[in-house]
């Protein structure tokens, strides 16, 4: 039994030896690019791709965690003017706060009224059916809106983007 005790003992120490994390992420890293070109080469895809990503947490305690990648070739041949609406829906500043309200909890017509400098209530729901037309938004029932889950990271990238 000793023997058996000391030699776990021994394999123990020696698998502890070898553990070393695997390194975090570190400001100045490529890292999702790197993963990124490994997986465009893999794919032959010479014109290259995109990529974003990211892991979400909302003042309303919603978790998201979404990642989207397209090569290159499929978003220069496409028909540009089909996102037209997407990005039209963004382009009002009522329209960005309606949204931000609603990923920080408010989430019903009644509840974004009560805020100031938003217009009348015919005017919000005007600039919530923008929103919901093109996607931004949907209705959950009972007058509740909530951004979809497929759109929460890709709004706040677009968002990043405005700021660079």
């Amino acid at each position: 039994m000793e023997q058996r005790v000391a030699d776990l003992e021994r394999r123990l120490s020696a698998l502890e030896g070898a553990y070393q994390p695997a390194p975090g992420p570190k400001e100045g890293d490529l890292w999702a690019l790197e993963g990124l070109k490994e997986q465009l080469a893999e794919l032959g895809a010479e014109a290259g791709g995109v990529l974003f990503t990211g892991s979400v947490r909302l003042p309303a305690g919603e978790r998201y965690a979404w990642q989207h990648g397209a090569l290159t070739d499929g978003l220069l041949d496409a028909d540009w003017a089909e996102s037209a609406e997407v990005f039209a829906a963004l382009g009002h500043p009522v329209r960005l706060r309606l949204l931000r309200e609603v990923l920080g909890g408010r989430r019903t017509a009644a509840e974004l009224a009560e805020l100031d400098g938003m217009g009348t209530t015919g005017q919000i729901y005007h600039h919530l059916r923008q929103l919901t037309g093109a996607g931004w938004l949907h209705t959950t029932g009972r007058g509740r809106h909530e951004v979809p889950a497929a759109r929460v990271v890709p709004l706040l990238v677009a968002l990043s983007t405005a700021r660079n």
